[in-house]
C-alpha cells in the first residue's frame, strides 16, 4: 500500500507569485553547451520519462524514502548565491521557520521535447511541496497537472501536484528551462509511515 502525501501539498498547482530571477536567468542562459552536457551526464535523476530533458543537479536525495537526507552536488557552492534569493521568495507564502531544500535542479527541454505522463513514485517525494520556476520558456509549452493544462510563465513561481499524473510537452521552437525544486518543513511532524519504512529498508 502506497504510503499517504503531506496533506499540505497542493492537488493541482497553487501559484506563489512572481520572484525575480534577471540574474540566474543570465548566468543560466551564459552557460555552454558543454556544461550543460557534462552535468547531464553525472546527474542522479535518470527516468526514461524525462526524455530529452537535460539537467543540473544542485542538491539531491540521499535515500529515495527519505527527504530529510539530502545532499549538495558539485555545481551548489559555485550557484548557490543566485539560487538562494530566488528559492527564499518563492517559498515566502509557507511561512515555515525552518524550511528545507532536499532537491534543487535545473530542467532544460528542447523545442518539441515531452515528459511522458507519470507521477512522481519514491517515497521522498510524497512529503515535499514541488515548485517550479520557468527561467525560460515559450507560449507553445503545455504541462498538465492535476487533469489540468498550464502554461507558467517566466518567474512564476508554482507548486505543482507531483504526485498525481502529470507531463509536459514543449511544442514551440525554442527551449524551455525550469529552476524546479522541493521544499517542506522540518518542524512538521513526520508521517507515521517514515520510521517504519526506514528501519524496513535498514533491515535488508
Amino acid at each position: 500500500m502506497r504510503p499517504s502525501p503531506n496533506p499540505r501539498k497542493t492537488t493541482g498547482t497553487r501559484v506563489l507569485g512572481n520572484v525575480e530571477i534577471t540574474p540566474l536567468r543570465a548566468a543560466v542562459l551564459a552557460l555552454p553547451e558543454a556544461v550543460w552536457d557534462a552535468e547531464n551526464a553525472r546527474k542522479p535523476n535518470r527516468f526514461d520519462v524525462l526524455g530529452q530533458t537535460r539537467h543540473i543537479v544542485f542538491r539531491f536525495i540521499a535515500d529515495a524514502r527519505d527527504w530529510r537526507g539530502s545532499y549538495d552536488c558539485p555545481p551548489w557552492a559555485g550557484w548557490r548565491a543566485l539560487l538562494e534569493p530566488v528559492l527564499a521568495q518563492a517559498v515566502r507564502p509557507y511561512g515555515y521557520e525552518r524550511g528545507q531544500f532536499p532537491r534543487v535542479m535545473l530542467a532544460r527541454m528542447p523545442a518539441g521535447g515531452l515528459i511522458h505522463p507519470h507521477t512522481d513514485a519514491n517515497p521522498a517525494a510524497l512529503w515535499p511541496h514541488k515548485i517550479h520556476v520557468p527561467l525560460l520558456t515559450n507560449a507553445a509549452v503545455v504541462c498538465s497537472f492535476g487533469g489540468v493544462q498550464h502554461h507558467f510563465a517566466e518567474g512564476a513561481a508554482v507548486e505543482v501536484d507531483n504526485i498525481g499524473p502529470h507531463w509536459v510537452h514543449n511544442r514551440g521552437e525554442t527551449d524551455r528551462i525550469h529552476l524546479i525544486f522541493e521544499y517542506f518543513d522540518a518542524d512538521q511532524p513526520d508521517p507515521a509511515w517514515r520510521a517504519p519504512l526506514l528501519a524496513q529498508g535498514a533491515a535488508r
